[in-house]
């Protein structure tokens, strides 16, 4: 038995074909995924376009929810708080003054430079960028496959996914 690297491997209908191609017969993800008949590659096509499109959907997400969760950290982590203060005539009678008029001089001014750890924030930011990388990486092996039904639908599925979730993913986001 010729056990040879170099032999071509036989798939499921036939052989990989290793330049761009529109016909059908390609692996797609599991051996058991080969749509071989027109209609199976138009659902696979319109499968792959819809995919694309929840990608986008999930940086759009992750976007959105990192501008709100650094609101939120800076507001229940803030850098210097009253009790970081102390009033600035401390040899003044406390019967004169009310908390509410007293003035305090910042003892300790830091600004924070990294914004706080906070697990209820930062595991679902790391369980999106899990779901955006594993379609990236399932992305990638579809258009290994060089089947340009497939690589075109991926295509137009981001294109479209970007015009409707783009706006949402910008860094800068200035939301109400």
């Amino acid at each position: 038995m010729d056990m040879s690297m170099d032999d071509a491997i036989n798939l499921a209908s036939g052989e990989m074909l290793p330049y761009l191609h529109f016909t059908p017969g390609d692996i797609l993800w599991f051996q058991g995924w080969v749509p071989s008949s027109a209609g199976a590659m138009v659902g696979t096509c319109i499968g792959l376009l819809l995919l694309a499109m929840v990608e986008r959907w999930i940086a759009a997400a992750r976007a959105v929810m990192n501008y709100h969760w650094s609101q939120r950290a800076y507001v229940n982590y803030p850098a210097c708080q009253e009790q970081d203060a102390l009033p600035v005539t401390a040899l003044e009678s406390e019967s004169k003054q009310t908390p509410s008029t007293r003035s305090y001089a910042v003892v300790r001014s830091t600004t924070r430079i990294l914004p706080p750890f906070v697990f209820e924030h930062d595991v679902p930011r790391g369980i999106f960028l899990i779901l955006q990388a594993a379609l990236s990486y399932a992305f990638m092996l579809v258009v290994m496959t060089w089947q340009l039904g497939f690589i075109f639908s991926i295509l137009v599925g981001l294109g479209i996914g970007e015009m409707l979730f783009g706006r949402f993913a910008n860094h800068d986001l200035h939301l109400p």
